[in-house]
C-alpha cells in the first residue's frame, strides 16, 4: 500500500490521492515516469519526484525509521505489508495507577508472530532489555498503545525510544467505524482466547498482580497468561484490519480493474 501513497508529499491530501488513482497514477513509478501531470506543475512534479525517488530508495533498504517520520502517524498502518515479517505486538500491564501517582508497568508482553516474550517487574523488567527487544523490529502492532501503553514506558523508563512505524489498531478499528474494546473486537472477529483467561480484563490484571505480590505463583501464572493473549491476538487483528483499511481508500478498485 505505501507504494500507491501520495499523501505522503507535502501538499498532497487523499482527496488529490484518489484523483490520482483515477487518472490511472496508481504507484510511485507511475508518478515520476509520467512526463507531466495535470495540476502539477514542471517545478512542482520535479520535487516531488525527488521525494518519491528517495522514499523508494529507502523502502528498498528497509529503513522503517524514515518512514515512521516521513508517514503521517494516521496513515502508518499503510506501511504494514512491507514491514509485516519484522514486526512485533505489545502490550503492557500495570497497577492500575497512573506513572505520577505511584503508578507502574508489571508485565510488557512481546509476540513477534512466533514466539511470546514477557518481562516482568522484579524479575527481568528493565529498560535495557525493552531496548533489546524493540531494536530487533521495524514495526509496532498495539491496541491503543499511542495513547497508553508508549507514553507509560516513556514516563516509566528512561532512554525509550519508539523510531518505527505503529501500527495502532485502536484507532483502525474507530476508522472503520467498529465499537467497543479489544476483547469485543476478538469476538466480533472469532478470535478465541485461552480458557483459562476468558473473560478477564485490566482491573482482573491488576488484582493478580498484588496476588502474585503476596507470592501466589498460580496469580502470576495467569497474569502472564492474560498479557499473553493480548499480545498475541494482535497480530491476527492487523491482518485483517489492514485489509479492510486498504479497501476502504478504494485503491483495489483501481488496481483491479487495470486503470493503470
Amino acid at each position: 500500500m505505501i507504494r500507491n501513497t501520495f499523501c505522503i508529499l507535502d501538499g498532497i491530501g487523499e482527496k488529490l490521492e484518489k484523483r490520482l488513482w483515477q487518472e490511472g497514477v496508481l504507484t510511485w513509478k507511475d508518478f515520476t515516469d509520467a512526463d507531466e501531470l495535470l495540476g502539477f506543475s514542471a517545478e512542482r512534479k520535479r520535487l516531488y519526484d525527488e521525494s518519491l525517488f528517495l522514499n523508494a530508495s529507502e523502502l528498498d533498504a528497509g529503513n522503517a525509521g524514515y518512514f515512521s517520520k516521513k508517514v503521517k502517524r494516521r496513515e502508518h498502518w499503510r506501511l504494514y505489508d512491507v514491514f509485516k515479517n519484522d514486526a512485533v505486538c505489545l502490550d503492557i500491564e500495570t497497577n492500575g495507577l497512573q506513572p505520577n501517582s505511584g503508578g507502574y508497568v508489571t508485565v510488557v508482553g512481546f509476540y513477534n508472530g512466533y514466539d511470546y516474550k514477557s518481562l516482568v517487574r522484579g524479575e527481568n523488567l528493565t529498560a535495557d532489555n525493552i531496548r533489546k527487544e524493540l531494536q530487533q523490529y521495524k514495526c509496532l502492532i498495539t491496541f491503543y498503545g499511542a495513547a497508553f501503553d508508549i507514553p507509560f514506558l516513556l514516563r516509566s523508563f528512561s532512554g525509550l525510544e519508539f523510531n518505527m512505524p505503529h501500527f495502532d489498531l485502536c484507532f483502525g478499528v474507530k476508522r472503520l467505524g467498529f465499537k467497543g474494546g479489544l476483547k469485543k473486537l476478538e469476538y466480533d472477529m472469532g478470535i478465541a482466547r485461552d480458557e483459562s483467561v476468558v473473560g478477564l480484563d485490566g482491573y482482573d490484571a491488576v488484582k493478580l498482580w498484588e496476588a502474585a505480590k503476596k507470592g501466589s505463583a498460580e496469580a502470576m501464572e495467569k497474569l502472564i497468561s492474560y498479557n499473553r493473549e493480548d499480545t498475541v491476538n494482535l497480530l491476527q487483528i492487523a491482518n485483517i484490519l489492514y485489509g479492510r483499511l486498504k479497501q476502504s481508500t478504494g485503491i483495489e478498485e483501481y488496481l483491479s480493474c487495470g486503470v493503470a
